[in-house]
């Protein structure tokens, strides 16, 4: 029988110490290695798991992972695994597979689960229908509490859940919850409708980060996925939301310090990779940089006549570009988890700069001494007045942008760190100068 390729660039004694150390490891710690491991070495340690152990393995990697050992494995135990995924899962690996091989998997399930993943590849790829799963115990209102354990009971290890059970009327509306708790301490004989709550719901198309953030801030174990006419779709569990806002928040960590999130292992990653991540993001921060040299060279004759000016051009760019950060940053994180909405954009702007204007007076009466003592006090007066101007703006900006991004669609995280570094730099050396011109005379 002839080796696999991959399998022949592993010597025997490594393959027994690899074997030996993931033997060893919990779910959580293989997949750790494996996101370690180039792309070679990462198919021959799966191919190592025993079957049981590497589907629960696989289901825990990044669907980035996931497509490179789909394409990696032979087409048989690819179908295997696949096949026993559960549907939200299978739509997220699908993503990242080209459709040749999506629709090579698809065509290896049963119709009931090529429904159930089809279903789900329906929704928009960002919205909580896609990351919902269909598989769902629910009871009818009619329902005793008795009848009701029966068929959770019955359901099994056949849905996703059994500790949040959504109460269905006439066309499977949603008209409560009740937990497996509640139905246990509970007299068998009574009615369902008596001991539900009252749901909470998300719809399939509402964006997915939303979804997540209803199950987090309400603490629930589950929250039922209904249609616009409150028809049962699913459930998004807690464990599916946590994934979603530690992806979200990777997401826009990434942005904000003016990069694409990697969406993957450090280690697994690329150099190229890591290059398109942040290429594009350093050419506009160089085109922002280029409006700050306009700025410096018209001011030229200002500079010629005051040089101690240009010494602190280095100082005022970079503190402004720390305090839009620090706004921005705070922002996008407070839109993230709900607690600013797009209507608070007077509000929030506002708190910034006061807060922009108490910033840049602590810093400008720190600073003042020194610049004194080193450029004289008239340019030190110059430096306090931009300072303070300067965090104002900064502060102002860093906090309107991320609200107005969200107001017209566009990701906050997305416009943070280039539009900062344009207006910020540009609108700061602009100030400074000007400032220069009235209190120097120049």
């Amino acid at each position: 029988m002839r080796a696999h390729p991959e399998a022949r660039t592993e010597r025997p004694h490594d393959l027994e110490d690899l074997q030996h150390r993931i033997a060893s490891m919990d779910t959580q710690e293989v997949v750790d290695e494996l996101g370690r491991l180039g792309d070679e070495r990462r198919a021959v340690a799966f191919r190592l798991l025993p079957k049981g152990r590497a589907v629960e393995v696989f289901e825990d990697l990044d669907p980035a992972i996931q497509a490179e050992l789909v394409e990696a494995l032979r087409a048989d135990s690819t179908a295997e695994i696949f096949a026993a995924l559960d549907p939200d899962d299978r739509a997220s690996l699908l993503d990242e597979l080209p459709a040749g091989v999506a629709a090579r998997l698809l065509e290896g399930l049963g119709p009931d689960e090529r429904a159930l993943t089809t279903a789900l590849l329906g929704y928009p790829e960002d919205s909580a229908g896609r990351r919902m799963s269909p598989r769902v115990a629910s009871v009818r209102r009619g329902t005793t509490v008795e009848g009701a354990l029966d068929a959770l009971r019955r359901a099994g290890d056949d849905v996703e859940t059994i500790y949040t059970v959504p109460v269905l009327g006439p066309g499977r509306v949603v008209e409560g919850v009740v937990s497996l708790r509640r139905l246990l301490v509970s007299d068998p004989s009574t009615p369902v409708e008596d001991v539900m709550s009252p749901a909470v719901t998300v719809e399939a198309t509402d964006d997915q980060e939303h979804a997540a953030n209803v199950v987090r801030d309400g603490g629930y174990v589950a929250v039922p996925v209904v249609d616009h006419e409150d028809r049962l779709l699913g459930v998004l569990t807690v464990d599916d939301a946590m994934r979603i806002l530690e992806a979200e928040d990777d997401e826009d960590s990434a942005r904000v310090g003016g990069s694409e999130p990697l969406r993957r292992p450090y280690l697994s990653v690329s150099v190229l990779g890591l290059v398109r991540s942040r290429v594009v993001w350093l050419l506009l921060l160089i085109v922002a940089a280029s409006l700050t040299v306009g700025v410096q060279s018209y001011f030229e004759a200002e500079l010629d006549t005051v040089v101690a000016l240009a010494l602190f051009i280095p100082l005022l760019i970079g503190t402004g570009g720390n305090a839009g950060s620090q706004a921005a940053t705070t922002v996008v994180r407070a839109l993230a988890v709900g607690d600013i909405r797009r209507g608070d954009l007077l509000r929030v702007v506002g708190r910034e700069m006061l807060t922009g204007l108490l910033l840049g007076t602590v810093l400008a009466a720190v600073g003042f001494g020194p610049a004194a003592w080193v450029a004289g006090v008239s340019i030190a007066q110059v430096l306090a007045i931009t300072v303070v101007g300067v965090c104002v703006l900064a502060t102002t900006v860093g906090s309107s942008i991320p609200i107005l991004a969200r107001r017209v669609g566009i990701d906050p995280a997305i416009v943070a760190a280039p539009f900062i570094s344009t207006f910020v730099d540009t609108l700061g050396l602009i100030i400074y100068f000007s400032v220069a011109k009235v209190v120097l005379g120049i």
